[in-house]
């Protein structure tokens, strides 16, 4: 079952697909799943995907559409907020504590790509969250400076910062337009990542393309925002919930998910799926699959004290 809901984050209204198990008792207090959608998704795509397994698994889930982005509101539209997305998450937990049929003690988060990276800033400092999973985690802002790969200094964002202030001059001294950027390239070419080529597959195309994902952010009030963020920050030492974190062997992006595993201090499963790109976790079903497998038995442990599945 699902039920269409909003829910408040200060003034802004949150707009959410909530998901309901088969055989649902009302009076019944369940586990519940806050799914974090990727940067550039919405509540439709991926993090519903992942909302609806977890349903299936018995799970109260939830995926929403980020502040400023989708269904939910927040002006300026197409905003991608590190800061206000983090708080959306902390927003969906009111929200999903607030039920009477979801027990408050045993609530989990899964993030997707960016929204991994969101989820782990979240509970670093919220501690409703009892237990996390990351899914293709990307730390956004560490992303954007140092390149898809990781290989570039922090030193590389200094052009575009530069850009940046050159068009935020422009804006308000000239009244020229905003500017936005893509999430993923349009027209890819040789240098494109392989990862970024899919990403294009699969938001530009009818995989699995959605009106309220246009592929576009703010650039002035986007990239100030995201440039300085380091969702990783402090994670030795604040996280402390158990985690599990499922990436691609393929990925170029697993150097994310290697360094979080290496990082943090708290119990901790790192599982890296054979022959997976960052992309197969969003909707190719041997994939999705093989991160529910993990993903389930790990909030069962974890949120209802039911041994994982070993097997």
């Amino acid at each position: 079952m699902m039920e269409a809901i909003t829910f408040p984050n200060g003034q802004i209204t949150m707009a959410g697909n909530l998901y309901l198990p088969d055989g649902f008792a009302p009076y019944t207090p369940h586990a519940a799943i806050v799914v974090v959608h990727p940067g550039g998704g919405v509540k439709e795509q991926a993090a519903g995907l992942y909302a609806s397994k977890l349903a299936e698994q018995g799970f109260v889930a939830l995926a929403f559409d980020a502040s400023f982005q989708g269904d939910s509101g927040g002006e300026p539209h197409h905003l991608e907020d590190p800061y206000a997305r983090v708080e959306d998450v902390r927003a969906a937990v009111d929200y999903i504590q607030s039920l009477d049929y979801v027990d408050p003690e045993r609530i989990g988060a899964l993030g997707v790509c960016a929204g991994g990276g969101y989820s782990v800033n979240a509970a670093m400092t919220d501690y409703r969250i009892k237990a996390l999973t990351t899914v293709s985690a990307v730390n956004i802002g560490t992303s954007f400076r140092r390149g898809w790969y990781g290989t570039d200094s922090d030193a590389a964002a200094v052009p575009t910062l530069r850009a940046l202030a050159e068009q935020r001059t422009a804006e308000a001294t000239k009244g020229a337009d905003p500017t936005y950027l893509p999430y993923v390239p349009p027209e890819p070419d040789e240098n494109t990542p392989r990862d970024l080529v899919e990403a294009g597959d699969y938001y530009l195309t009818p995989r699995a393309q959605h009106p309220n994902a246009k592929n576009k952010f703010l650039f002035t009030k986007s990239v100030s925002r995201i440039f300085t963020f380091d969702a990783f920050h402090m994670v030795e030492d604040l996280l402390t919930q158990p985690i599990l974190i499922v990436a691609g062997s393929e990925a170029g992006s697993l150097w994310m998910s290697t360094e979080l595993h290496g990082r943090v201090r708290s119990p901790k499963q790192l599982q890296v799926v054979e022959g997976g790109t960052h992309m197969s976790f969003y909707d190719v079903p041997e994939y999705v699959d093989r991160a529910i497998s993990q993903a389930a038995p790990f909030f069962r442990e974890h949120l209802t004290g039911e041994p994982a599945d070993k097997g």
